[in-house]
């Protein structure tokens, strides 16, 4: 499958960097921010970067990031806004694009592997969350956040999105053969945001796994 085979493909998200401004807040998404707090910083990987504001504030709290994104232009703002923010933690980005349908991580090779709101039709996407499972080091953390596809069903304002939105079992099924351990599964309710067209409260697939350290075999 090629990347402009659904409808939210690079021509897309290349138009949509190229307009002036942020298309997003720049601030770092409240899940990442709760979930990854407890953790030591270590090497991370931010699937779906976008702007920046997930990398920038995994470095600004002492992580080495490598950022992946299909748009050049997403990129290029994101590391234009890191250096003006703060240059010490961006000089802990290393910024790569990548087309998520055609590229995978080196396995078990990242301390933290995040993944928020990063949707691909439904076979790209298995594809994808088994192989960022894969990538998780021993002693390492998965973090996958999307918009629920139950959601897709309480409204107009994302029924055209329906096939690129997942549940937890979706998430499940796709990383089940990784030798995760499972910590967190859950379909959590957040505030809608201010340009969302309903008051309802959404909701987000939140699973977040590690991957065990095991005890080196006896000789």
């Amino acid at each position: 499958m090629t990347h402009e085979e659904h409808p939210f493909g690079r021509d897309y998200w290349e138009e949509r960097y190229a307009a002036p401004g942020l298309a997003w807040s720049g601030d770092p998404n409240p899940v990442l921010v709760a979930e990854v707090t407890p953790l030591a910083p270590g090497r991370a990987l931010d699937i779906g970067s976008g702007e920046g504001g997930d990398a920038l504030w995994l470095a600004m709290s002492g992580w080495h990031v490598t950022g992946v994104d299909i748009s050049t232009n997403a990129l290029a703002k994101a590391r234009a806004r890191a250096e003006s923010v703060d240059g010490p933690a961006a000089a802990r980005i290393r910024w790569e694009q990548h087309d998520l349908t055609s590229w995978s991580p080196e396995p078990r090779s990242f301390d933290l592997v995040t993944s928020q709101f990063m949707h691909l039709p439904g076979s790209a996407r298995s594809v994808l969350f088994r192989a960022l499972a894969a990538a998780v080091a021993p002693g390492g953390t998965l973090l996958i956040v999307g918009h629920d596809v139950s959601e897709a069903d309480a409204g107009e304002h994302r029924a055209h999105f329906r096939e690129l939105m997942f549940g937890v079992d979706d998430v499940l099924a796709a990383i089940g053969d990784a030798e995760l351990e499972v910590e967190v599964a859950e379909s959590r309710e957040r505030e809608a945001p201010a340009a969302h067209d309903s008051a309802t409260p959404v909701r987000d697939v939140v699973v977040r796994a590690t991957r065990p350290v095991r005890p080196p075999a006896a000789g």
